[in-house]
């Protein structure tokens, strides 16, 4: 099939919304610090930037799926069907006729493979060494964990400086 897809269109203008809204916000702040010479992508850069945003930009994901859970999806001309939310369609999918069976079965080898392949969630969000020596210095500064994308940036650029300083 050939031509300009129609059905996609409510999924781009979601992702559109999206990108301005907050990607955006995140790629300006990571290449600003990227541009002003304070991200090299070492191994500490790389741990700094995960200690001070990753909560952050979880926390920004985790949003996002709860309001695309949570959306009215509008139904199609013609197919008499009712508006629907995701989040009910997924959980109750009988109540909208998509009740067919699309589990698949797994080889307990694949399984383990796929768990060899992945490193699950930690206890710290970075490096160990990095996360302790970051929380002794906010202790020592009297500083507290970011809470938006600019405190996380100023944390980021206080810690580096304070940690490259006593190498």
């Amino acid at each position: 099939m050939y031509g300009c897809s129609t059905a996609n269109q409510r999924i781009e203008a979601w992702w559109g919304i999206l990108h301005k809204q907050s990607g955006q916000l995140w790629m300006d702040i990571f290449q600003t610090l990227k541009d002003d010479g304070l991200f090299s992508g070492d191994f500490l850069d790389k741990n700094l930037i995960q200690f001070c945003f990753l909560n952050l930009v979880q926390n920004e994901l985790d949003e996002v799926v709860r309001t695309w859970n949570t959306h009215q999806i509008r139904p199609r001309p013609g197919q008499g069907l009712p508006a629907v939310r995701p989040v009910l369609m997924f959980s109750l999918p009988e109540i909208h006729g998509a009740t067919e069976d699309k589990l698949k079965s797994v080889l307990p080898e694949e399984v383990a493979a796929c768990k060899e392949e992945c490193s699950p969630k930690g206890q710290y969000p970075c490096d160990k060494t990095v996360f302790d020596l970051s929380v002794l210095l906010m202790e020592q500064k009297g500083l507290t964990a970011p809470v938006d994308p600019y405190h996380a940036a100023e944390l980021y650029t206080l810690l580096r400086n304070e940690i490259l300083e006593n190498i």
